[in-house]
């Protein structure tokens, strides 16, 4: 595949922005985990929204790039990244980081997903032992034991 210096040098741009983004977003990711591990649940919403405008950032890159080589009537494969960038080993290196870098935001994300289920269940289980708790009160007797409820009657009666 042919592709002029100016293609080159805009894709060569694109990649660049894209390695740093990645790295701000695997940045995010650990971040998250952290939290997760740690359990401070409330941080996590205001990461959340840092994390959504990274992730539009990544794709607005990404579809700049795919638009780049439609215009070339070819696709973004591995092949073409390499036809494009052969005479330019260094940019060649910063795609092969970038396509690095998303493997990593991907595990990261996937083991991210991973702790919130977790801890979803966990809530969840605690969940239902309060509400199955509530259904059936404890009693206390005077020596501060817990003692089963008894069939329930009314007062008064014998």
């Amino acid at each position: 595949m042919a592709a002029d210096q100016g293609l080159v040098h805009r894709l060569a741009g694109l990649i660049q922005d894209e390695r740093t983004g990645l790295q701000g977003f695997i940045a995010l990711l650990q971040k998250e985990q952290a939290l997760l591990i740690a359990g401070q649940i409330d941080a996590l919403t205001t990461l959340a929204e840092e994390k959504t405008a990274r992730y539009r950032s990544l794709q607005r890159l990404s579809d700049e790039r795919t638009m780049m080589f439609a215009r070339l009537g070819a696709k973004v494969t591995s092949e073409n990244m390499r036809a494009v960038l052969g005479a330019s080993p260094e940019n060649l290196k910063a795609w092969d980081e970038v396509v690095a870098l998303a493997g990593e935001a991907k595990e990261r994300n996937r083991v991210n997903g991973q702790l919130i289920t977790e801890r979803l269940q966990n809530n969840q289980q605690a969940l239902t032992t309060l509400l199955a708790a509530a259904e059936h009160p404890q009693i206390y007797g005077p020596d501060g034991q817990s003692r089963p409820t008894a069939s329930s009657r009314n007062l008064g009666s014998a």
